[in-house]
């Protein structure tokens, strides 16, 4: 028997990438979304209207998409409730979201520059694909508050342990996504961490036990500047 619910998000198994966008001081904004896929050399993206990476895309046109390895749900769910933005909005001030200018950092990310565009990409994200905007479009009903963005894939970067030897292929089986269905995070068919966005959204259910940040698992440090003395955003 199905019953009829009123849902509140749709988030039924989608990838999670952590796009990086240029800040108009020329800093890197990092921040983790769900809305995403992919076809040809193309792919859509859509965020709300009040982010700041709504606002960094429409100003400069370019970003890359960090695809995210299962074992980078504590990194993301460190950005779930941060904005880049310094004035937060109303809503999302209730919601429990703060202002970061470091996402770098408080993630314990390291900035990698990017190749073809200005922003910087994740080092810890084995699939990073740099993209420049060809096309911004409202959406959302009956209330337009999000933006979904056309962007064409420019350069694909993958870690060569992904790689089918000797081809040009990702081997589907060595290729391990970070996956978010309804605020839960799954890697590998099994859930590995509840996002703070259920709390934020009044998810009810099944809860993990949140696991603190492991500060090995980038290279930046105090001061925004990695180990090796390359910039941090």
């Amino acid at each position: 028997m199905h019953s009829v619910i009123p849902l509140k998000v749709l988030y039924f198994g989608t990838p999670v990438v952590l796009i990086s966008s240029r800040n108009p001081d020329g800093t890197t904004n990092v921040a983790p979304m769900s809305s995403a896929w992919w076809l040809g050399q193309s792919a859509m993206v859509g965020m709300a209207d009040a982010s700041r990476t709504t606002q960094n895309l429409l100003r400069e046109r370019e970003c890359v998409l960090n695809l995210v390895p299962s074992s980078l749900a504590a990194a993301v769910d460190a950005l779930a409730l941060t904005t880049g933005a310094e004035d937060v909005v109303p809503r999302k001030a209730q919601m429990g979201y703060r202002h970061v200018a470091d996402k770098f950092a408080v993630a314990g990310l390291t900035a990698q520059p990017g190749h073809l565009v200005q922003p910087d990409r994740v080092a810890e994200c084995p699939v990073q694909l740099e993209c420049r905007v060809t096309s911004a479009h409202p959406f959302g009903a009956p209330d337009v508050e999000a933006t979904a963005f056309e962007l064409e894939v420019v350069r694909v970067h993958v870690e060569d342990s992904l790689r089918v030897p000797g081809t040009n292929h990702v081997d589907p089986d060595a290729w391990d996504p970070l996956i978010m269905k309804f605020c839960d995070l799954f890697g590998a068919g099994r859930s590995v961490r509840t996002s703070r966005l259920a709390a934020a959204w009044e998810i009810p259910g099944r809860r993990l036990e949140p696991v603190p940040v492991d500060p090995s698992i980038g290279a930046l440090r105090a001061g925004g500047r990695r180990r090796d003395g390359g910039r941090a955003a």
